[in-house]
């Protein structure tokens, strides 16, 4: 899940988006193993294709030790965890994200200096340490290792590596008690489990930060494979310029990675050293998956099971309900591929059993079938085809969304990320958010984020109506309403609840944000969100462009065409399998003979319309 903060408007002018991650910048990242990790390290360092510029290396704006003081002050700052915490320094080694800090740092005024115990002061901490590369340029000021922590955790840590602590094994240093006041730990690795084949001295992160440490081991290890080998020892390395980390610390690296997912703190540090500070950018940030297919020797190559017992049910005028078996696998299923007439139409994004397809035309026939799919890309065979008619009632002003928040998840103070199927079926995302709040019975409070309808629709969207209200402190304010990827209006708050109806009418419409918060530190209460859609239609044809005859037929169906429109003719029997079609751009009298007697459905088809007809054989 993916969102935007405005730090300062006057600094952010590239109006960084989601991922952000720049057109083409992985197209050279085609291996796998310790290819692929050469190829990102080539990407990482921009060095040139030796085919074309015989290897031209350029340090991506390389940056001084002390021009972090400025990026930290600027972008490290706590827009994730605490309510007033954007003008406090974000400190992993001091951050308690299910409450509050032991200690807070204001940027610059409290960077150190001098300290004495812990709290006093934040400096910037070498994730891998200094003495193991000599502190030689540029990894000393290598932006993707350097974070602000606590001076004295950050001298408890020292140049000790990362991994599981033995609780039983805690140690104490210079006077500094164990663990530090978020939970973080020195002491014995444990020694079992996945953390086997250690036992000296470690130091331990809380679980919100372990991924990031990993991810940042794999970056650094990546961009400077050609120099690893040649560095001082250190226990986390293993002197090798490829697979680089030593067991255990490749066993625990990789599951923090996976244990703890990429935050959205980690893409806005990404994008931020990218664009605002040495461009260039940390690949297993932006695509996770890069880890398991550099180091994992055995990776999952196993399809999950086909889907069974498909039924297709319900029809409304635009909506047909699918139910299925759930496929198993190996490691787990992570989401299914919706197929209409074998072409591939949405993903669930989830592994229930059942989902909506929406944006259907009325009075047509659709024949569906799913894939399952797990983490790993593997996709099951087709399911068993499943068709229905949708209905014609003449709902040509749908209020297709009206989404009440009661199913958001269980109520939190803290600003997270949160994913939900909402009242009608659809899934929704927030981010930057709290779930605590009530408007009109239970509500989303944004902050700095987005609120995001993900799933797959493609009918025209009319108005989009939604009820917003000022929570806390703050003044008066706007968030931008973004379909298809373009504002198309402004959505007001205040301290009042306020409900605005935006006029949208884009067909078909794909994608729906609310996000860019005028004022980031505005927390702002969503409640009632809908929106009217109509039916995704072209132009109607069945009586101005068309004419079909005898109904019921014996042999001879004459469809006459009033135009030289291409036309796909399509029959299918009362079990959706289709018995007939043809192509056909003149009149034509088709010979059904072969046809058994009976009742089918008639689909024609010209350019973006379709109608369907019962069709009587004797």
């Amino acid at each position: 899940m993916k969102h935007i903060y405005i730090l300062l408007l006057a600094i952010l002018t590239s109006a960084l988006g989601f991922a952000q991650i720049p057109a083409g910048y992985y197209d050279h990242a085609t291996g796998t193993g310790y290819t692929l990790k050469t190829q990102l390290k080539r990407i990482i360092n921009d060095i040139d294709d030796p085919e074309i510029n015989n290897t031209i290396e350029e340090e991506h704006n390389q940056q001084t030790y002390n021009s972090l003081d400025p990026f930290n002050a600027t972008y490290e700052r706590d827009f994730y965890y605490e309510v007033n915490g954007d003008n406090t320094i974000l400190d992993m080694y001091s951050e308690n994200p299910n409450g509050n800090d032991p200690y807070n740092y204001s940027p610059v005024s409290d960077e150190c200096g001098n300290f004495n115990s812990e709290g006093d002061c934040y400096n910037k901490e070498h994730v891998i340490p200094q003495s193991v590369f000599n502190s030689q340029l540029p990894m000393y000021s290598d932006a993707h290792h350097l974070i602000p922590t606590d001076g004295r955790v950050n001298g408890f840590r020292s140049n000790f590596p990362f991994g599981r602590v033995d609780d039983n094994q805690l140690v104490n240093q210079s006077g500094i008690s164990n663990p530090t006041q978020n939970g973080s730990k020195l002491g014995n690795n444990l020694n079992s489990g996945y953390s086997a084949g250690y036992s000296a001295t470690v130091f331990e992160p809380i679980d919100e930060f372990k991924g990031d440490i990993a991810r940042i081991y794999f970056y650094f290890v990546t961009r400077y494979e050609d120099q690893i080998s040649s560095w001082d020892a250190y226990p986390m390395f293993d002197g090798s310029s490829d697979k680089a980390i030593a067991d255990p610390f490749l066993s625990i690296l990789i599951t923090w990675h996976q244990n703890d997912p990429v935050s959205q703190k980690e893409i806005d540090r990404n994008n931020n050293i990218y664009y605002n500070h040495q461009n260039n950018r940390n690949p297993f940030v932006d695509n996770p998956q890069y880890v398991d297919l550099i180091w994992n020797t055995t990776p999952d190559t196993e399809a999950p099971s086909d889907p069974i017992n498909l039924v297709a049910s319900n029809p409304t005028d635009t909506t047909v309900d699918l139910d299925w078996t759930a496929s198993t696998d190996n490691v787990g299923v992570t989401s299914y591929d919706i197929y209409i007439d074998g072409s591939f139409v949405f993903n669930t994004g989830s592994v229930s059993n059942n989902t909506i397809a929406t944006g259907l035309s009325a009075d047509t026939l659709y024949c569906f079938t799913i894939k399952a799919r797990d983490a790993a890309g593997n996709e099951s065979n087709f399911s068993n085809q499943s068709c229905e008619v949708t209905t014609d009632n003449g709902n040509t002003n749908l209020n297709c969304i009206n989404e009440t928040f009661e199913n958001i998840p269980a109520a939190s103070s803290q600003y997270s990320d949160f994913s939900w199927v909402g009242s009608d079926g659809f899934t929704f995302n927030a981010t930057d958010a709290r779930t605590d709040q009530t408007l009109d019975g239970r509500a989303i409070t944004i902050r700095n984020g987005t609120l995001q309808y993900t799933d797959n629709f493609s009918d025209l969207i009319e108005t989009v109506t939604v009820t917003t209200q000022r929570v806390f402190s703050g003044d008066s304010g706007t968030f931008d309403l973004v379909v298809n990827g373009n504002i198309v209006g402004t959505i007001p708050y205040n301290d009042t609840p306020t409900t605005t109806t935006i006029n949208v009418d884009i067909n078909p419409f794909n994608t729906l944000n609310i996000n860019n918060n005028s004022n980031p530190s505005n927390r702002v209460r969503f409640d009632n969100l809908s929106w009217t859609c109509g039916i995704l239609s072209a132009t109607e044809f069945k009586d101005q462009n068309i004419n079909i005859f005898p109904n019921p037929i014996k042999s001879l169906l004459n469809i006459n065409l009033k135009s030289d429109v291409e036309t796909n003719v399509e029959i299918y029997d009362v079990l959706g399998k289709r018995v007939y079609t043809k192509m056909i751009n003149t009149s034509k009298a088709l010979n059904l003979q072969a046809l058994k007697n009976g009742i089918y459905i008639l689909k024609i088809s010209q350019e973006n319309s379709s109608i369907t007809k019962r069709l009587v054989k004797n």
